[in-house]
């Protein structure tokens, strides 16, 4: 089979993209995201800081959710900090946290089906 032949059956069975794929170096920017995000206590604690009314969460408040200790979670939360999820601030003895809307709308962006892809 020639190289025409190939690519003519290969586009009868396959259909083209609707999106460009991941070049190498912006999956090894989201890799590290997506790492942070792979623990479970990591994703519910950002489930629970986008679920808050005003957007901002005190880690006073995060802990009582979880059978861990205030460290615990406020080193998890650190990961989240520096994949680029959260953002934080101190406030007296208080560490308050929110999200960073520009990353979790990037992965929004890589999650959602383009238009007009059927499931």
């Amino acid at each position: 089979m020639s190289k025409q032949e190939s690519a003519a059956s290969s586009a009868e069975c396959c259909p083209g993209l609707l999106a460009a794929p991941l070049d190498a170096g912006r999956a090894a920017e989201l890799a590290p995201v997506f790492k942070a995000l792979g623990d479970p206590v990591r994703l519910r604690l950002l489930s629970m800081i986008a679920a808050r009314a005003g957007g901002e969460v005190c880690v006073c408040e995060l802990t009582p959710a979880f059978d861990l200790s205030q460290p615990t979670v406020s080193h998890h939360l650190k990961l989240l900090r520096e994949a680029g999820l959260v953002d934080s601030e101190r406030r007296g003895t208080w560490v308050h946290y929110r999200l960073r809307p520009e990353t979790t709308d990037r992965l929004a962006a890589l999650l959602t089906r383009p238009a007009g892809l059927s499931s």
